[in-house]
């Protein structure tokens, strides 16, 4: 049978980042400080949470998604 293990796949998500994104979904910001630490994006990301939860929401989870540089 065919099997595909996840875990081994170049294309699946590290379960350390399905973390962050699951708590960039729930709180953005902190999302974005584990992901990326307390710095620009971060600063970025709370004024986007402050002007509306789904503007921050997107960014945050685009930057947990993203390899980081």
């Amino acid at each position: 049978s065919m099997e595909i293990d996840m875990a081994t796949s170049d294309t699946a998500p590290a379960s350390g980042s399905i973390l962050v994104i699951l708590l960039s979904i729930l709180l953005p910001p902190l999302g974005v400080a584990l992901s990326r630490g307390i710095g620009t994006q971060f600063l970025i990301n709370i004024l986007l949470t402050i002007l509306g939860y789904v503007p921050g929401l997107v960014h945050a989870v685009w930057l947990a998604a993203r390899p980081a540089p």
